[in-house]
């Protein structure tokens, strides 16, 4: 059988789906169909990722941001936004001139965003689009600002998807990227294991009735490059004036970079 082999008999490339390899082509799949699996208790699953915290690292992330009130158009892409957290707060910090997209490949994740902006009353101010970080379906310079909130690691080609960002960004547009990364305070590594490894599979089981996707999406962070590779990355795609700040001895980063 040659169903494992491509058209020239190579083998086809895989990638890291959590702690398994996977054909690279099936991996969006796969974490489609996670987060199919996950849109209406995602809430449920980021508390029980960060014991809470997500909700502090999100306010302490639009802080960074800083939408402004004044009277210019500003326009804000929220990548893998799913149920709209990062742009309703965006909005709410920001004055009337600011204007969102939220968009995401999820359908699922797209239709709990879509109930919560309408609850919230910014239907007029946000833009729902169903698209794949890796081919953004927005022109060149479109937008003021980039943000994507735990969803990277979650992108087959990290290079492609912070490509788009850069393309997509206007000249001095900021991207901004919230992610789980490398814990970097002794101990505090050692009891973040313990709760990945241990605690959220059983709480996923409990909770959601489901053990695997809460394995995989902690997987998923030990795969993640670590804070200064990642770094590296954003300059490698054309970015300047490169940073990070970990949050919570590193249990999650901040990473911030200018279109100059």
């Amino acid at each position: 059988m040659m169903a494992d082999k491509t058209t020239d008999g190579a083998k086809p490339s895989t990638t890291s789906f959590g702690y398994r390899e996977v054909p690279e082509a099936e991996r969006q799949g796969l974490v489609n169909q996670v987060f199919s699996s996950v849109a209406e208790r995602y809430d449920l699953m980021n508390d029980l990722m960060s014991g809470g915290l997500h909700r502090l690292w999100k306010d302490d992330f639009v802080d960074m941001l800083n939408p402004p009130r004044g009277t210019r158009p500003w326009r804000l892409v929220d990548v893998a936004g799913g149920t709209g957290d990062i742009v309703l707060r965006a909005l709410d910090r920001g004055g009337l001139c600011c204007e969102a997209v939220l968009c995401d490949i999820s359908p699922e994740m797209l239709g709990v965003g879509r109930r919560r902006v309408e609850k919230a009353g910014r239907d007029a101010q946000v833009d729902i689009v169903q698209g794949n970080a890796e081919a953004l379906p927005f022109p060149d310079k479109a937008f003021d600002a980039y943000t994507i909130a735990f969803g990277i690691r979650n992108v087959t080609h990290i290079d492609c998807a912070l490509a788009e960002a850069f393309r997509v960004l206007k000249i001095g547009g900021r991207f901004l990227c919230l992610e789980f990364s490398q814990v970097q305070v002794p101990i505090l590594d050692k009891l973040y294991d313990l709760h990945s490894f241990h605690v959220i599979p059983r709480l996923g089981q409990l909770t959601a009735g489901a053990a695997e996707p809460y394995q995989y999406l902690v997987e998923s962070i030990r795969k993640f490059p670590k804070q200064e590779a990642f770094a590296g990355m954003i300059r490698e795609a054309g970015f300047e004036r490169v940073s990070y700040r970990n949050l919570t001895g590193g249990v999650a980063a901040i990473h911030s970079g200018w279109k100059i």
